[in-house]
């Protein structure tokens, strides 16, 4: 288990996002925190907190107690102060925090003061990493800290929030304890020649060992939902210039984000922004139609359209309603064949030209949907085509346990991985040793996601993506 050496001293940070605000929050955790807080704080009934009662705010000022104005300590600022003792606590020890007023300045000066009380800077998620050291939560717990943080739907959060309360280390402690247990009866078969495992008891282990498969591989299908709820659909939308691309990202954006002209080539850079489809964040990146670059600008267009395409969930390819395929569209057809394509036909509304049959002469079994950004026609539509091509379903529960966490997905196939192993060589009837070190490789996969068994080096980059208030 990773041992944390500075753990005895007391950490300040700004836990409230930086900019002017009705509150800003000061917090501090540690064995004296309290004392800390003690020295700068003046509570307006003049009760010393060390005396006050555990989760009670109470009404004051931090001063500034190397200042004295006609004999009295200089004030700075008016503030509500909490005091949460240990273990009953966010870090599982002492934690106060000061409620001051949310200008920049005033949030700073109380730190400061704190800071200059005997309080030691905070360094990225160093609560939260105190809140995992002291055993109030696991690792799976404070990485949905984060992303509840960081959250940019209802249905992520949703996902989150079942994280944090404990519900994939539930799973997958029930998956450990019956590894352990094979793990366990293969050892005293190892170490103890009368216990040792005939056909059957091979099988009964087995039965076991793809019983846990199955639930991990359960969590697994779960991953590319996840990581979508999580990162958002990756969608670029190409097409040789004046298809409409500018004119879709805007209806779907449903405001004027990219310039609308006539004039061919007047998207000259991609533009990104982030939608949402039944809430389902949407990374919508519209792309340069630009073809046969005239400049240097216009050919570092190209570049970049060219490499979102290549990183696309979902490439939307638009052609024109009222023009057949140009040799411009066949051009632009050729760089995205091997994608996750979905073809939209735009300008509807026009007199159509386009035919089917050339499209999926074309491209396919590629689907088709038909609209008019201009005048928003066919939109549900597009909708629900991009939801059943990426997620292969018009909705998603969010409710439910899901995976996103790209180390959870990692640790969690080399555990099947393992797993799948150790059903291999029992059924082959393999010396019991390898299996028995195939199952222990499947166990540390499972602690490595939980954080009983992990590297200093790995927690140090899971939390220092935190916010310093953290």
């Amino acid at each position: 288990m990773y041992q944390y050496q500075g753990i005895d001293d007391t950490i300040v940070g700004i836990a409230t996002a930086t900019g002017p605000g009705g509150i800003g929050i000061v917090r501090l955790s540690g064995g004296d925190a309290i004392g800390i807080a003690g020295k700068a704080f003046r509570p307006k009934n003049n009760k010393e907190i060390s005396q006050c009662r555990s989760h009670i705010i109470h009404y004051g000022h931090v001063i500034d107690p190397r200042q004295k104005v006609d004999g009295e300590y200089e004030v700075i600022d008016e503030v509500l102060l909490s005091v949460m003792r240990g273990p009953k606590s966010y870090t599982a020890e002492d934690v106060v925090e000061i409620h001051c007023h949310g200008g920049s300045a005033a949030v700073k000066a109380v730190l400061e003061t704190v800071l200059d009380a005997g309080a030691r800077l905070a360094e990225p998620g160093e609560f939260t990493k105190r809140a995992f050291l002291n055993g109030r939560i696991d690792l799976t717990q404070a990485e949905a800290v984060l992303d509840i943080i960081n959250a940019k739907t209802g249905a992520f959060l949703k996902v989150s929030t079942h994280q944090l309360k404990g519900e994939l280390t539930a799973e997958l402690e029930v998956v450990r304890e019956d590894l352990m247990r094979v793990y366990t009866e293969i050892e005293a078969a190892v170490n103890f020649s009368e216990d040792d495992l005939d056909a059957r008891g091979r099988a009964q282990i087995a039965g076991i060992l793809n019983s846990g498969l199955g639930k991990i591989r359960r969590l697994l299908s779960s991953a590319d939902q996840g990581r979508i709820l999580k990162e958002g659909i990756k969608i670029v939308l190409c097409g040789r210039p004046n298809v409409g691309k500018s004119s879709l990202l805007n209806a779907l954006l449903k405001t004027p984000r990219a310039i609308v002209s006539a004039v061919e080539g007047t998207t000259r850079d991609t533009i990104e922004e982030t939608a949402q489809i039944k809430g389902v964040p949407l990374q919508l990146v519209d792309t340069a139609g630009i073809l046969e670059p005239r400049d240097l600008i216009e050919e570092e267009a190209v570049k970049r359209s060219r490499m979102y395409i290549r990183g696309a969930d979902l490439v939307v390819l638009m052609l024109d309603a009222s023009r057949s395929l140009s040799s411009e569209d066949e051009k632009v057809i050729d760089g995205i064949e091997d994608q996750k394509v979905l073809v939209v036909v735009n300008k509807d509304d026009l007199e159509p030209v386009l035919r089917e049959e050339d499209i999926a002469a074309r491209l396919p079994g590629r689907p088709v949907v038909r609209v008019s950004a201009v005048k928003k026609k066919g939109l549900g539509a597009l909708e629900n085509a991009v939801l059943d091509l990426v997620l292969k379903t018009h909705s998603v529960d969010p409710h439910g346990l899901m995976i996103s966490n790209l180390r959870h997905i990692q640790a969690l196939k080399k555990c099947e991985e393992h797993i799948v192993e150790s059903v291999n060589l029992l059924q082959r009837g393999d010396v019991l040793e390898v299996v028995s070190d195939d199952v222990k490789r499947a166990v540390n996969q499972l602690d490595a996601v939980t954080g009983k068994n992990i590297d200093e080096n790995l927690i140090d980059q899971i939390f220092s993506s935190f916010c310093i208030g953290k």
